[in-house]
């Protein structure tokens, strides 16, 4: 059965939203002149990155410093209104991204942390931000200083009543500015040190591991209400009409903040992102309309990816890359590798944490059975839970049992190097599922545990795994398996089905400001588990000499990246490929940069994959391009018609080819240049949804289709409402091998269908598939009579 859900939100969903990044180069009045062509485009709102106050000349927005003040850089609230009142003239509404869980470490921008650092824990706003204030001996601790203290000290220095670092400020205590500099920084309530005790002593919860980042106490209710009144009244006033919620797994609680959130918006259309595991559901009793759609995604490329092909280039990845590999190129393996070493290092302050608070509830537990755990066993057990959990955390409203589960606690019993001190694992085990007592260091000690948990999933598997497991580069994409790419066409349907179901206006996406590699790159890089051996032959011709290569591992990764992207642009090449090595901390690291090693990698990316040898990868690609089209155009006519409410990125209506971050997130031109094949699919799907809501909405329905004969299975196809019939071309490389469609045929739903992509067309009955796609891989029909046609 259907998990009972809270009422629903109001209905005023939209139909599809249009992301804008903005920035100071793209501010509001950027955004109101691209208004008229992105309303031509058939999107019915606009999606806005952050746009609160945040660290002056930011180019994403999240590092907020003021919730009270819409961002001055964007054009300010009057900006945005102007905005606004461009987009309702056109008719299109507002989606803008908020920031809950963390505010800019930033203190001369942010001036609830400047009074928090001047007066300590009795400011009133002490209780906005996530300190530890028994740790450090009550004072936070600031990681900004180059080198320890002793060796900086003489590049600190008091102006006024403010303590200058190079570019930091910070506030002095009332009544310290004259002391001697020594004596100064002690009666500080914070305490300046080196950027490098960040790891172990940091006293404040941080955005992942990022310290320039820190957690904001969301869950008190005053908090809640000083830092969403802007966003509300701008709400309530018509400028915006739904919301994003960035990373609710960060909060304390995200079941309580988002019933509270619905009900300070009276149930506005809200979406949260949540990546989900494969098999994981979206908490039901969330009063929200889903996610912002990286389950979607995971789902689309996987119906683009040939399992039986992805294993073969696995195996040609093993032999190309051996014995440098992540010990032979195992993904469960591979990421709990990562997982040991984020805790015992970009997160070892929280493990900390967290393991006095499993230590204090069990040294002061009236319950024999939790007394003499040694800290390093609790922490040992933490560390061996924690590194097993296959979700982000537990949540109060789903049952934790089902994510820190028995089978993970027999593992980590059985990894204790002292069989003796096992037991921990299920002292922290109780601990987690709230069986040792329900007090308030219990729930501090649960908390705590989920926001790690968190923390750890996002560090160890989208920004260390992802970039040491790589066979193939499209399948470690935020939300995806690597370890398990491909889905069926029957697993695709049932995903779709289930959210048409249960979530009908969830969002979905396919490219975004955070995924590694866009849907373009993705869709050319699918394509090389259609033809494996040939890719390895390539790869064999163009690393004949072995010269230059700094590691096999790079090097298939960075062939990949050139061949995804197409023509290759050395500086775009080397930037992405210097964060994949540093991201994946093997050779080097952001903290321990190895200047010979990144030295090499940028030699070897110029002289190989973006020099003479990547043209040989070039024309390879040019042979796939056939190929490398009909997943391009599949895998947009899919996402905009699939169950959902579908979010396109800025410029992803013609032909994008973007990497990771901050290359994902240039500025872009409207109209795109040269919107092709895409374009056209785009403009119908769009038009589509706006004219027909009916079709598409929470009352729409989802049936699948299955095409008869020899290539049956190369057909992707789903009826929306018995009105709108999507068909895609999938491994139209497979297809091509076994000798191309023949007598296969679609069986179409009774009645006469108009093509709505080539218009003049008709079809019925049982459409031959190969006259369906002649002139497109993708084809879309609208029934004629329904109320509507292919005009």
């Amino acid at each position: 059965m259907t998990p009972e859900r809270p009422d629903p939100v109001l209905p005023a969903a939209p139909s599809a939203t249009y992301r804008l990044q903005l920035q100071p180069e793209f501010p509001f009045a950027a955004a109101a002149a691209a208004v008229p062509y992105l309303a031509s485009l058939g999107v019915s709102h606009l999606h806005l990155s952050p746009v609160l106050e945040a660290v002056p000349g930011s180019l994403h927005g999240y590092d907020v410093v003021d919730h009270a003040r819409v961002r001055g850089e964007l054009g300010g609230e009057e900006g945005l209104r102007a905005l606004a009142r461009t987009a309702r003239e056109h008719g299109l509404g507002l989606v803008v991204d908020i920031v809950p869980n963390h505010m800019a470490m930033s203190p001369r921008h942010n001036r609830a942390l400047w009074e928090v650092l001047r007066e300590g824990a009795k400011s009133s706003y002490a209780r906005w931000f996530d300190i530890d204030w028994e740790a450090q001996g009550g004072q936070v601790l600031l990681p900004v200083l180059g080198g320890p203290l002793g060796e900086v000290i003489g590049e600190l220095r008091v102006d006024g009543d403010v303590l200058r670092y190079h570019d930091h400020s910070f506030p002095l205590r009332e009544g310290t500015e004259d002391l001697p500099l020594p004596q100064l920084l002690d009666a500080q309530w914070y305490r300046p040190v080196w950027w490098r005790l960040a790891r172990t002593e940091l006293n404040y919860r941080r955005f992942f591991s990022i310290s320039e980042l820190i957690g904001v106490r969301v869950e008190d209710p005053e908090v809640f209400e000083a830092t969403h009144a802007t966003v509300l009244r701008l709400l309530r006033e018509g400028v915006i009409d739904g919301l994003r919620v960035d990373h609710p797994d960060g909060l304390a609680d995200p079941d309580t903040y988002l019933a509270r959130l619905h009900e300070a918006t009276g149930g506005r259309w809200t979406v949260v992102e949540k990546i989900l595991a494969d098999g994981e559901r979206l908490p039901a009793a969330w009063p929200v309309a889903g996610t912002t759609g990286y389950d979607a995604l995971r789902h689309i490329d996987g119906v683009f990816t040939d399992p039986a092909g992805h294993g073969e280039l696995l195996g040609q990845y093993r032999r190309f890359a051996a014995p440098q590999t992540d010990r032979g190129g195992d993904w469960a393996a591979t990421v709990r590798r990562a997982a040991y070493k984020v805790l015992t290092h970009e997160l070892a302050t929280e493990t900390d944490r967290l393991t006095r608070v499993a230590h204090r509830l069990c040294a002061m537990s009236p319950d024999p059975a939790l007394r003499d755990r040694a800290p390093w066993a609790l922490r040992t057990a933490l560390q061996e839970l924690l590194v097993r959990m296959e979700v982000y955390r537990p949540y109060t409203s789903v049952d934790a049992a089902s994510v820190v589960t028995e089978e993970a606690a027999a593992e980590a019993r059985a990894a204790f190097v002292v069989p003796e001190e096992a037991g921990a694992v299920d002292v922290v085990r109780d601990l987690v599922l709230g069986r040792a007592g329900d007090g308030p260091d219990h729930g501090e000690f649960r908390t705590r545990f989920a926001q790690t948990a968190s923390a750890l999933r996002a560090k160890s598997v989208e920004d260390t795994a992802f970039y040491r497991y790589v066979p193939l580069l499209s399948a470690t994409e935020v939300g995806g398996d690597p370890g398990r790419p491909a889905l069926s066409p029957e697993e695709f349907h049932a995903y779709c089905a289930r959210v048409q179901r249960d979530w009908p206006a969830t969002g979905t996406v396919v490219s975004t400001h955070d995924t590694k590699r866009s849907a373009d790159v993705r869709a050319a890089l699918a394509v090389l588990t259609e033809c494996p051996e040939r890719w390895a032959d390539v790869l064999a011709e163009v690393t004949r000499s072995g010269e230059g290569v700094p590691d096999a591992q790079l090097a298939w990764a960075a062939w990949q990246t050139v061949f995804g992207l197409g023509p290759a642009d050395a500086e775009r090449v080397g930037g992405a490929l210097l964060k994949h090595v540093r991201e994946a901390g093997m050779y080097t690291s952001w903290t321990e940069q190895e200047p010979p090693y990144e030295e090499a990698v940028t030699a070897f990316v110029a002289a190989g994959p973006c020099g003479p040898p990547g043209e040989r990868v070039a024309a390879f690609r040019d042979t796939l391009e056939p190929y490398i089209r009909a997943n391009v155009l599949g895998t947009a006519l899919v996402h905009l018609t699939m169950p959902g409410v579908p979010d396109l990125y800025q410029g992803t209506e013609g032909e994008y080819l973007a990497l990771v971050d901050p290359d994902n997130r240039r500025p872009v031109s409207f109209p795109p240049a040269g919107p092709g094949d895409k374009g056209a699919v785009t403009r119908a799907a769009l038009e589509l949804r706006r004219r027909r809501p009916d079709v598409f909405g929470d009352a729409a329905t989802y049936e699948p289709l299955t095409a008869e004969g020899p290539a049956a299975a190369h057909c992707l196809a789903f009826v929306r409402s018995g009105d709108v019939l999507t068909a895609v071309t999938r491994l139209s490389l497979r297809l091509a091998q076994a000798g191309g469609w023949r007598e296969t045929t679609l069986p179409l739903p009774p009645g006469r269908w108009a093509d709505a992509l080539v218009p003049g067309r008709e079809f019925t009955g049982h459409a031959r598939v190969e006259e369906l796609f002649a002139r497109l891989p993708v084809a879309l029909l609208t029934r004629i009579g329904s109320g509507d046609t292919a005009g």
